[in-house]
């Protein structure tokens, strides 16, 4: 499977920025994360949700992603929806030579874009969703990307359900609190894996060891990290982790 590439600390700083709530904020991360998964080039990424028959992107990687799912939208056909109706994965290798999408080719075509992938995402009630994968290259969705899209699909479907939820209904302020906490320190784990190059557990290990050396919680320091102002490496032999505080 293709290995895992967290987004970097600018994207992840402008999400904080740009994005006040829990849901667009874990959306925005899931999609940039989904954008960096694994291929040579980062893919153009977008998230559809289909409710009461209306598809709506509700994320994406790029002005570009959304213009290529709403093309789709004004066919009332394409990947993202066949893969989101139907719940099975679709992947157009060239969509300039695949006879099937011939009319979806032609309303892209100055876009640039040369392979499509959409993965349905497991939803509830009567939403439906997909996660779209777009290349400007070909060869890009080979097997273990592929797969490992599929996973990450698999992987955000939870939180894209609880999105759902949240979204347009009144949320008690602790409880807000709790899940926007939870947001930072899941993307700070992420920013960890790039600085380390090592795996979501061992970033969430370096975090929790980082508080406890250091007395203090694992949302402040999280915060710290998503500034700027401070970064974890793992321990040299017989050193603690390290935490590490920069001059703003």
């Amino acid at each position: 499977m293709a290995d895992y590439v967290g987004p970097t600390a600018e994207q992840l700083q402008d999400l904080l920025l740009e994005n006040s709530g829990f849901a667009d904020f874990l959306l925005g991360l899931t999609t940039i994360s989904a954008s960096l998964l694994g291929a040579r080039d980062p893919m153009l990424c977008a998230i559809t949700v289909e409710r009461d028959t209306s598809p709506a992107t509700v994320a994406s990687s790029s002005d570009k992603a959304r213009r290529l799912d709403e093309k789709q939208y004004a066919l009332d056909d394409g990947p993202c929806l066949t893969a989101l109706r139907n719940q099975r994965t679709v992947l157009i290798e060239d969509l300039r030579m695949d006879r099937g999408w011939r009319d979806y080719a032609e309303r892209v075509a100055g876009e640039g874009v040369r392979s499509v992938l959409a993965v349905p995402i497991e939803s509830e009630g009567a939403s439906r969703a997909a996660l779209n994968c777009y290349a400007l290259t070909l060869g890009v969705f080979d097997k273990p990307t592929v797969a490992a899209v599929e996973a990450h699909a698999a992987s955000i479907s939870k939180t894209l359900r609880l999105a759902l939820r949240l979204h347009g209904s009144n949320v008690p302020d602790h409880l807000t609190s709790v899940l926007q906490s939870r947001a930072v320190v899941d993307a700070a784990v992420s920013l960890i894996m790039v600085q380390n190059h090592c795996s979501r557990q061992q970033a969430m290990d370096l975090l929790h060891v980082a508080a406890l050396n250091n007395s203090r919680r694992i949302r402040d320091i999280a915060t710290e990290i998503l500034q700027g102002s401070a970064s974890v490496r793992p321990p040299s032999p017989k050193q603690p982790t390290i935490l590490d505080n920069h001059e703003s």
